[in-house]
């Protein structure tokens, strides 16, 4: 149940001044449940921030942070480079496809779209063109710093400040329902067609594999080869937004992998880390990298933060690597994702569902609005299960060491909690 803090100087981010108070306050978390101030344990429905991939408390997390801490804490890398960064980025280059071989490191995923946003468009005018036009989704979600709140077209993600440079949105052409079909694939890449040719050449075309805070949209089959074909046509940068998808969330290790594509930039985080210590990348092709040897004032890229690439996120998130091949957690999300999302299908006959959809461990339940949402979220925690409300949309992104039991725990839970809704409704 809520506890209340009528005297807490916290100020909770996205949140509403009256809502501030009596907000469930979380105190210990083990494994993929976590426990409030009341006692009560939950099964964690959304990672903590759709982050705590490899679950909470993990212990090889746990030693390679406090290993790490002994041994250096952090150093400047602007000043000096270390081995848990070295280590790491090897390692990303390992993973990714083509030329995308050069990273760098920083904190957060709105970093990394401000990092992505500044290579793409310093990309051109160090290779001699003046480009600085941005495609992406309507309903795209890239952070919350000034650049990445030019590229969303979200009511409450939107800048109220002039942009500094074009940003062309695409909407998605049909109900997120239709969205996943054969026609509206050819219908939205007619629209990112149609921006790519009118108007002055694009630096950069930017989404998400799946559309996560835009009500969690998943994309037609080949959309992604298709969008690459077209940034090809145009000469234009591809950049992939992999912060919520990346490291097995989709139940592949890269939520672009579904299509096989090699994008130019990719943005990460969240999984990166798995929530313990802030972490975030972003990985670009050779040649990028290389433009920026002779870019005007040849100080290399001008962007960094004085935590990037901290040593102990750095280390934490080689062991999580680590831990992903040991555990078997892309394949593991894969296949309890494909049960969490078979088994809540069979909720669609309730007159509350419009939709369900979702790929891997992220599943959402599109309901007739927000106040059958709330609803039936409220009536799922109570039933010991957390998942996460935004406007008429639930979404469900359980960790990935998810067990079969806790898989069926969470359908029933939720099934329930559709019951009572529809019944109190009707």
């Amino acid at each position: 149940m809520p506890n209340s803090h009528p005297t807490s100087k916290l100020w909770r981010p996205w949140t509403p001044i009256a809502q501030q108070a009596g907000a469930m306050r979380i105190v210990e978390a083990q494994g993929n449940r976590v426990r409030d101030a009341e006692g009560n344990w939950y099964l964690d429905g959304i990672s903590g921030v759709l982050n705590a991939s490899c679950g909470h408390g993990h212990p090889a997390l746990i030693e390679a942070a406090t290993r790490q801490l002994r041994q250096l804490v952090h150093y400047d890398l602007m000043v000096s480079s270390h081995d848990p960064a070295e280590t790491l980025t090897a390692r990303l280059a390992g993973i990714l496809p083509g030329e995308l071989n050069e990273t760098c490191l920083l904190n957060s995923g709105s970093e990394a779209t401000e990092a992505a946003i500044r290579i793409a468009l310093q990309y051109w005018r160090n290779i001699g063109e003046n480009r600085n036009r941005v495609i992406t989704f309507e309903t795209g979600y890239h952070g919350s710093t000034f650049l990445a709140q030019q590229l969303s077209g979200l009511p409450f993600t939107m800048s109220e400040w002039d942009r500094p440079f074009p940003v062309d949105h695409v909407t998605v052409p049909t109900s997120p329902r239709d969205a996943r079909t054969e026609e509206a694939c050819d219908a939205l890449i007619a629209r990112f067609s149609d921006a790519l040719e009118n108007g002055t050449p694009a630096a950069a075309v930017m989404v998400e594999p799946l559309l996560g805070l835009g009500g969690c949209v998943v994309l037609p089959a080949g959309f992604l080869t298709r969008l690459r074909q077209l940034c090809d046509r145009h000469g234009t940068l591809l950049v992939i937004d992999e912060v919520l998808c990346g490291f097995g969330r989709t139940g592949r290790m890269f939520g672009f992998d579904h299509d096989g594509i090699t994008p130019d930039i990719v943005t990460m985080s969240k999984g990166i880390s798995s929530g313990y210590v802030p972490l975030a990348a972003v990985t670009v092709t050779t040649p990028i990298k290389d433009s920026f040897r002779r870019e005007p004032i040849a100080q290399g890229l001008r962007y960094g933060h004085t935590t990037g690439g901290h040593a102990v996120a750095s280390a934490v998130a080689n062991t999580v690597l680590d831990v992903m091949a040991e555990e078997k957690l892309v394949e593991n999300a894969a296949a309890q994702g494909g049960e969490l999302l078979a088994g809540l299908r069979k909720l669609e006959p309730n007159p509350l569902i419009a939709d369900v959809r979702g790929l891997g461990l992220m599943v959402a339940l599109e309901t007739d609005g927000p106040e059958s949402g709330e609803a039936i979220a409220t009536a799922t925690a109570q039933a010991g299960v957390l998942t996460r409300h935004e406007r008429g949309v639930i979404r469900i992104a359980p960790p990935l060491p998810l067990t079969s039991e806790q898989t069926t725990e969470i359908i029933e839970a939720v099934a329930t909690a559709a019951d009572l809704a529809a019944a109190a409704r009707h």
